[in-house]
Order: structure tokens, then C-alpha cells, then sequence
């Protein structure tokens, strides 16, 4: 087990930017180790007395279902930091509310419906929001009505504009938001994103202004490209609550980082697994899959893990046939692809089966098919996925 000698400088510093700021953002390239460092930060904030409310942490499915519930039972020093995740059926959601926790983690998708449970009774005092890019599309501005009151008008993607409403509504006093790649589209990516930490006070509160300043229609007329001196002011105007750390500031470009993606198999691809595994025999969609030795076992193994297996034997005559079993692998590399923005991505694959499947899923991505305009093409980085 990992303890808190073993992070590394870079999440000593994200620990400290989460504790030392209620409303923040952390820019930290993937692989980087946001979320132990966030954990951490919490894990202290509890025992130093300053989180009276339990956390709500919002994350893409996988990693709301993997990656955060696991890493407090990878880190000796998160024993005592309780994470209940808020995920399956309705059934399965309404239980998790009867487990104490310390935090509570779901997916966006659920985030809707989390929120017209509580209504007004919001119970979290502290939101992290794993991939913030979710929130880039919110347009929204704050207004007073003949009253006086002060509220959010929102526009944009009804999961941000739920969110923001039930955080501004209920006051939570602490944000945090992670991602690997804060503008994938553009630095008009930013505004959703900042909105929800000061309410337009850095970049505008409302998202036209925000445009007219540093930005201006592109040469084609379609969008709208940055004005000279937009990256540099938009950057000083969220330093103070914005820490950005990048690869090759800590790390020689010659050693990999080397991060390890677990995927859950699905109940159902599960049972088809340990089936094989027991009786070298199983069924996938009604097609059987029979293995003849410990050897072909071994193989059907492997396929099952990817997510499709052969039918028939390897010695028949024509094109081999195969049968999905799951699509988890697929679901997780779609989130790489997604975290990666654009940086180029090299798959490797193990049977042609998981080929077809990647070329299905990513249709613009490459096969190496070893001609030399594929590999130019690669060099020049023209190409996304090659696999």
C-alpha cells in the first residue's frame, strides 16, 4: 500500500492550492495524480475541522465508479477518508444516501437527478469537478430582480446550468474544478469554467462581453479566432485561482510515466469469464464459445478481457467470426482520447476482432499498415489514434 511519502512535489502543490483556496482550478497533465492529491487535501481538511459537510465529487462513469471510491483504499493514509459513490439503478442512488461518508462521488449523468432529489435541502459544502471541460458549454450571467435578490440566469448544457443554479442557490462555499485539457476548443473553453468558481468576476459575467473582448470572427466566418493578447491577459485575469502544471516542467521527456487504467468488466461479460475459465465453455449472445485444451483457453480468456471473442475453431474454413461481449475498454479509451484533446494517441491491439471494434468506436483513426504515408503522416502528427 502507498502512503504520503510516495506523492510526488507536483501533488504536494496541488494538495496545498485546494486547502489554501475555497474556490479553485487545477490544470495538471494526465496521468498527473489529481485525484489522490485532491483526497489528500480533503482527507486534511477533515481532520483540521474544516469541512462540517460532506464532499460531492462529479466525474465521468468510469472514474466515478474506478478511480475515486479505489484510491483511498490504495493510499494507507486515506483509511479513514469514507468515499460512497452514488451510481446504478434509482434503487442503488437512494441507498448510498443512508451510507455516512465523507465524500460522495457520481457521474454527470446522474447529476440531475441528484440535485431535483435535494432540492433545497442541499446537504454538500464542497463540489470537485473531475473533468471540467464538462461545464465549458454554461452561458449564464447574474442578475437582481425588482427586489434586490441577486440570481443566475443559465443557458448552455442543463447538467452545468442545474449545477450552478443548486451551488450559487445554496451557497457552497468551496469549488474545485481538475482537467488535463481546460480549453480543448479554444480559450472560449474557459468562461463556463471560471463562471462557476467567481461568478464572472475575472473573465465577465456575461459570455457576449467576454467574446467582444478578446476575440474577434474568424478569417472563414465560421467562430471566432483569439485576439493577439487574449491568452496572456485571460491567463493573468485566473492565476490567483488557477495552477497549471505541465509534463515537461517536472519530468525529462525520455522517461515515460507509466499509468496504470483499470477497467471493471461488466457483470454480465464477468460470468461469461469465470465460466471459461471453469468449464472452458460459455455463451455470448447465444453463440457458444468452447475451448479445447488449456491453451485455446487461454486465448478465449484474452478475448473475453478485450471485449469480443471468436466463434468456431481457428482451423475453419473462410473469415473468423467473432461476438462482442462488453464494450469497457472501448468506453475507457474514449475517455483518454477525450482527456488527451487532440495530443496524438498510439493503441495497441491484440486480435483482429479489437481492430474492426476500435476502427467502429474511433472511425478517423489509422491502422500502422506499414506504408510509408501512414508513418509520414504519424511523424507530422496528422494523425490522432494510430493503432
Amino acid at each position: 500500500m502507498l502512503n504520503e511519502d510516495n506523492l510526488r512535489d507536483y501533488q504536494k502543490l496541488m494538495i496545498d492550492w485546494v486547502i489554501e483556496h475555497n474556490k479553485c482550478a487545477i490544470y495538471a497533465f494526465m496521468g498527473a495524480g489529481k485525484s489522490v492529491a485532491v483526497l489528500t487535501a480533503l482527507d486534511r481538511m477533515k481532520l483540521a475541522g474544516m469541512l462540517d459537510k460532506p464532499v460531492l465529487i462529479i466525474a465521468p462513469l468510469r472514474v466515478a465508479r474506478d478511480v475515486w471510491p479505489n484510491e483511498v483504499k490504495l493510499w494507507s493514509h486515506l483509511a479513514d477518508f469514507h468515499v460512497m459513490p452514488i451510481l446504478g439503478t434509482p434503487s442503488q442512488r437512494q441507498d448510498a444516501f443512508h451510507v455516512h461518508a465523507d465524500a460522495y462521488v457520481t457521474n454527470f449523468e446522474n447529476l440531475e437527478w441528484l440535485i431535483k432529489i435535494w432540492d433545497c435541502h442541499w446537504p454538500y459544502g464542497m463540489v470537485v469537478v473531475d473533468e471540467s471541460t464538462k461545464l465549458k458549454s454554461l452561458r449564464a450571467n447574474i442578475r437582481k430582480n425588482s427586489q434586490g435578490t441577486t440570481w443566475v440566469q443559465g443557458e448552455g448544457a442543463k447538467r452545468a446550468k442545474a449545477l450552478l443554479q443548486a451551488t450559487f442557490h445554496h451557497k457552497t462555499e468551496r469549488f474545485v474544478e481538475l482537467t488535463g485539457t481546460p480549453a480543448p476548443n479554444g480559450l472560449q473553453d474557459l468562461w463556463g469554467q471560471s463562471f462557476f468558481l467567481d461568478y464572472g468576476q475575472r473573465l465577465g459575467n456575461v459570455f457576449d462581453a467576454f467574446q467582444k473582448r478578446w476575440f474577434r470572427p474568424s478569417f472563414d466566418t465560421f467562430g471566432y479566432e483569439p485576439l493577439p493578447f487574449a491568452q496572456e491577459q485571460i491567463q493573468k485575469a485566473l492565476k490567483d485561482i488557477v495552477i497549471s502544471l505541465k509534463s515537461e516542467d517536472w519530468f525529462d521527456v525520455k522517461v515515460p510515466i507509466v499509468r496504470t487504467i483499470e477497467v471493471e468488466l461488466p457483470p454480465e461479460a464477468r460470468t461469461q469469464y469465470r465460466k471459461m475459465e471453469k468449464e472452458m465453455y460459455a455463451e455470448i449472445e447465444r453463440e457458444p464459445i468452447q475451448a479445447f485444451n488449456a491453451g485455446a483457453r487461454t486465448q478465449k480468456l484474452l478475448q473475453m478481457a478485450a471485449g469480443a471473442c471468436y466463434t468456431g475453431h481457428s482451423s475453419d474454413p473462410g473469415p473468423r467470426q467473432w461476438v462482442e461481449s462488453h464494450s469497457a475498454k472501448l468506453d475507457a479509451l474514449e475517455e483518454i482520447v477525450e482527456e488527451a484533446a487532440g495530443e496524438p494517441l498510439l493503441v495497441a491491439y491484440h486480435f483482429k476482432s479489437d481492430l474492426a471494434r476500435l476502427l467502429k468506436r474511433f472511425p478517423k483513426a489509422r491502422h500502422l499498415d506499414h506504408k510509408s504515408e501512414t508513418l509520414k503522416d504519424w511523424n507530422a502528427g496528422k494523425i490522432q489514434m494510430l493503432l
